[in-house]
Parts: C-alpha cells; sequence; structure tokens
C-alpha cells in the first residue's frame, strides 16, 4: 500500500523553527522526487518547493526561499521540511506530494502519489 504520510506538525510558538517529516511507503522512494506545499484556510494552494530524487538538491518557491529547507534521508524514505523564524502566515496544512518528475511536484496540481497533511498552528 502507497503511503506518504506526514508529521511534526502541532502548536507552535511565532519565532520558533519546527521540523515536519514525510515518509513513504510501498514505493520506490528514492526514486520519485518530493515536494511540500501548504493550504491555509481561504487562502491559495502554495507550494514550498521539492528536493530531486538524490537530495543533493532542492528548489524553492519565490515566496518560501530563505525560511524553508527541504532535505531527505532515502535511507529512512524520509523527506523533511524545515521552516524558520515561525510566525502567524505560516498557520496552514502542509502536505507532501510525490513523483518522478521534479516538475510534477513543483505544480503540486497532479503528482502521483499526496499525503493527508500536518496541520501547523503558530501562536503569538
Amino acid at each position: 500500500q502507497v503511503q506518504l504520510v506526514e508529521s511534526g506538525g502541532g502548536l507552535v510558538s511565532s519565532e520558533m523553527s519546527l521540523r515536519l517529516s514525510c515518509d513513504g511507503s510501498g514505493f520506490p522512494f528514492s526514486q520519485y522526487a518530493v515536494g511540500w506545499y501548504r493550504q491555509a484556510p481561504g487562502k491559495e494552494r502554495e507550494v514550498i518547493g521539492g528536493i530531486i530524487r538524490a537530495g543533493d538538491s532542492a528548489v524553492y518557491s519565490d515566496s518560501a526561499k530563505g525560511r524553508f529547507t527541504i532535505s531527505r534521508d532515502n535511507l529512512r524514505y524520509t523527506v523533511y521540511l524545515r521552516i524558520h523564524s515561525l510566525n502567524l502566515e505560516d498557520t496552514a496544512l502542509y502536505t507532501c506530494v510525490a513523483d518522478r518528475s521534479l516538475t510534477q511536484v513543483l505544480g503540486a496540481v497532479n503528482p502521483e502519489f499526496r499525503g493527508r497533511g500536518a496541520q501547523v498552528t503558530v501562536s503569538s
């Protein structure tokens, strides 16, 4: 059974950092690009970025550059998203996606696999 499961979300204080995990199973994880996007209530989906299969290169949307870091550990079948200096506007549902194509991952419209998301709520 193919699964992408996010974890690490919750209620966090502003200005803290947070690391989310995306655990993959049931498919050849190391052969897939993985990305993250988020969606806040009443707002458009926002792509954060993605990481290539080998994990040595990540790309970010313009709005995500600087405060977000994506990394992966293929031995653990996990991709991470670290968010630095959280602010109230970071409150959203964070979802990871996987596809053989990084382009599909960055588009986040129709990737092959998608997790259910992890809620992050930032408090002042």
